[in-house]
């Protein structure tokens, strides 16, 4: 009789041990989720919308893309009920000192309201309250803390919802407006 070998057996490599795997589809399963809460966003053009901002000025959807030309552009919805919001607006902020960024109130209350809010917090981007969800409902969106990102020709380019990290929104603003070149290559 031989002894026993007294070495413990060789280890798989950890992709080999489902890890990688369970990766994937961790990822699948995530992208799955955000296609199918985004499906009622609308694709091509970003529906045109007007008001006036929380500093009294007027806005104008289409103007504020013109005066912003050339450039991805961010509208960004949140409320100041949501927890969830208060932990991206310092990723908004940090892209609003790069990017055209505009964000909308949802139910926040009216102007005077969410002016306050938006001073209490710090928050310097342009803003609309919108106090009974019409636009987030005209774009589509279920909730929030939600992300349009909009192209140079003006198409949305990306959605995101929920949590988003800074290099997210830097990625998808700087993939949105490398497209602008890629569009004007083609024409």
């Amino acid at each position: 009789m031989s002894a026993p070998d007294a070495t413990p057996p060789a280890r798989s490599p950890w992709w080999k041990t489902g890890w990688l795997l369970e990766l994937l589809i961790a990822l699948l399963l995530f992208g799955g989720f955000q296609a199918w809460r985004t499906r009622a966003v609308p694709s091509g053009p970003a529906p045109q919308f007007s008001g006036t901002l929380i500093d009294g000025k007027a806005f104008d959807l289409a103007q504020w893309r013109q005066a912003h030309a050339g450039q991805a552009q961010l509208i960004y919805f949140w409320a100041d009920w949501c927890a969830v919001c208060k932990t991206t607006a310092g990723n908004v902020s940090a892209v609003a000192g790069e990017h055209p960024v505009l964000s909308v109130a949802i139910q926040s209350g009216d102007t005077a309201q969410v002016a306050a809010t938006m001073q209490a917090a710090g928050y310097r981007w342009p803003t609309l309250a919108d106090p009974r969800a019409h636009l987030l409902r005209d774009y589509g969106l279920p909730g929030v803390p939600a992300f349009i990102v909009i192209d140079p020709q003006g198409q949305i380019a990306y959605t995101s919802l929920g949590y988003t990290s800074e290099s997210g929104l830097r990625l998808r603003l700087w993939r949105a407006g490398k497209n602008r070149g890629e569009a004007r290559a083609r024409n």
